[in-house]
């Protein structure tokens, strides 16, 4: 394959992780420069693309700025951009010095080249537990630049950081005949999909497969680093749009809300961890389910339902207000009982107060007692001061009799 001959063919040429706005912004630029060497003899340096990591106060702040390419090269240059051959080397060396307690990677981003992105984003996650490393986002972190983000610890943002654009761009150029130049290419039997014809619907169904699969495993990091269902990804994430701020940190995408030097001060121990809230929300409290229902037919979002809580039960009155009813309950049974009490009789009565007897059953009680002593219903009667014996009945005598001698004794009581 010939080796492109102008900036714009070396951009052209590249798999994109990018915000369409950044890659427009890449591609006019390098559209301006045109030839590569020409424009490397005027550079007359270099292009090593050499970044300034600070350690303050134990605390490494890696900056990961502009667009993102693998290697530091003339794009780099002519585009203010980084490279994640640099980033995985600036990293690694804060990684590595004992004076560098915690990292925070500085990200404001549009993303850039997929190429390397997906190393750089595991040494970052693999690095968890070894020093806490931390992404903060106070412009934009996108795409590429959010793959590398999603990778660390914990992502804090800015109230207008703007994060997402997770999915795949495919830039491709047709290489069309300058004036008075002819170009051939002949491709082996074996590999015709070698070079997708981009006038054909199969060709481009080729290389929409491509952005698939690369974005696949975008989605299946991003899910892992976030530790968010892979099934939500896609969705939560706006299907590769971007979010802002306190509704990144509602989406999934990020932890919280905070400043860069805010963050570096927590890390460096001379000030406490202060969460700001996500977003302010105006709750609605429902109390029975057609309110609920009624909020949910009105458009309520769901997250701004709550459901008002049973009131707190006073325990100390409830126990002595239980106590004041058996209190007065026992009283009543006691008295009931000493009111059936006859001469001969007061073992029987003291007995049922002692074991809890009812009124009822303290009569049955004095009744056998009597028949054992060879009392008749009739002295019982007399004795339960004119308290009338029950009516006849069809029941069997001895059960009629027994019933009428209790109504006697207790009658007493009852009147």
């Amino acid at each position: 394959m010939p080796l492109p001959r102008t900036a714009f063919e070396l951009a052209a040429n590249h798999t994109w992780l990018i915000t369409s706005e950044a890659l427009d912004s890449v591609m006019a630029v390098a559209a301006r420069e045109g030839d590569v060497q020409a424009l490397e003899a005027r550079l007359g340096r270099p292009l090593d693309n050499t970044r300034s990591v600070t350690v303050r106060d134990g605390v490494a702040v890696v900056p990961v700025t502009g667009p993102i390419f693998r290697h530091a090269n003339l794009m780099t240059e002519i585009s203010g951009a980084t490279s994640t051959d640099m980033l995985a080397t600036d990293i690694q060396a804060a990684l590595d010095d004992p004076a560098a307690k915690a990292l925070v990677l500085d990200i404001d981003s549009p993303g850039g080249e997929a190429t390397g992105i997906n190393e750089l984003s595991e040494l970052i996650y693999n690095a968890r537990g070894k020093k806490t490393i931390k992404a903060y986002v106070g412009g934009m972190g996108a795409s590429a630049a959010y793959w590398i983000a999603s990778a660390a610890d914990e992502v804090v943002v800015d109230d207008t950081a703007q994060l997402g654009s997770v999915g795949v761009v495919l830039n491709l150029r047709k290489r069309e005949d300058r004036p008075g130049e002819k170009s051939y290419e002949i491709v082996s039997s074996n590999a015709p999909n070698k070079r997708p014809d981009l006038d054909s619907e199969a060709g481009i169904a080729q290389l929409q497969t491509r952005a698939d699969e690369l974005a696949n495993v975008f989605l299946d990091k991003v899910a892992r680093n976030r530790g968010i269902a892979r099934d939500e990804i896609n969705t939560r994430f706006r299907q590769g749009g971007i979010a802002t701020g306190a509704l990144a940190v509602e989406a999934g995408m990020a932890d919280r809300l905070g400043s860069l030097e805010s963050l570096i001060a927590e890390l460096a121990g001379s000030t406490p961890r202060v969460t700001q809230p996500k977003r302010n929300v105006s709750m609605t409290t429902v109390r029975t389910t057609e309110e609920l229902q009624a909020a949910i037919e009105a458009g309520a979002d769901p997250k701004t339902l709550e459901i008002a809580t049973v009131e707190a039960v006073d325990k100390d009155a409830l126990k002595a207000e239980a106590a004041a009813t058996a209190t007065a309950a026992e009283r009543e049974r006691c008295k009931g009982i000493l009111d059936l009490a006859s001469a001969g009789f007061e073992k029987e009565v003291a007995q049922a107060i002692d074991d809890g007897a009812s009124v009822e059953a303290t009569g049955l009680a004095l009744f056998k007692a009597a028949q054992d002593r060879g009392i008749n219903l009739q002295s019982l009667q007399a004795d339960g001061q004119g308290a009338p014996a029950a009516s006849p009945s069809e029941q069997d005598p001895q059960d009629s009799q027994r019933n009428a001698a209790v109504s006697a004794i207790t009658g007493r009581w009852q009147q």
